[in-house]
Order: C-alpha cells, then structure tokens, then sequence
C-alpha cells in the first residue's frame, strides 16, 4: 500500500544514510515544474554533514539519491562528500 505524505509535513525530518548515518535534518524541498528536484538538508551538531563539512550550513541532495521516505528519510550514501572533497573545497 502506497502512503502519501504533504511535502510540508516533511520539514525537519530526519535524514539518514543507507549505511546508518545521521546525515542532517530536512531544512525544505525545492520544487520544479510540480516535481521535487531535491531537499535541502541542514547539519545539526551531531551529523555526518558537521563532521565532514565543518564550516557548511546544509547541502541540497538531488531527489534521485532518495531511497525511501516514511518516519525518516534514507538518502544513498553517494551523497555524503568525502573528507577529500572537503579538503579541497576550503582550500
């Protein structure tokens, strides 16, 4: 049985990892041409964002890294940036 949600009723929503990793809260979505393009998930002290990305508020997660939606929101890990990244974004 599908169950839809309002896009509204997701806002603050935790958002994990499919390996388990807390990966931030859902900040909003951004729509496009009445689809949703992607989310904007915002770091909170104890994520995965925080660590990697010391200095970022949130990042925008593209839709289609999104496995599934219910009572939290599980993204690909593809989505988290590596410290390499990171590294050389504050370079």
């Amino acid at each position: 049985m599908v169950r839809t949600l309002k896009v509204t009723s997701l806002i603050g929503m935790p958002v994990y990892t499919d390996e388990g990793n807390y990966y931030g809260d859902i900040e909003e979505s951004i729509i496009l041409n009445n689809k949703v393009f992607g989310w904007r998930v915002k770091s909170t002290k104890h994520s995965q964002l925080t660590k990697v990305l010391s200095g970022a508020r949130g990042v925008t997660i593209p839709h289609q890294l999104v496995k599934s939606i219910g009572n939290i929101m599980i993204i690909s890990r593809s989505a988290l940036p590596s410290f390499d990244e990171a590294i050389e974004e504050n370079a």
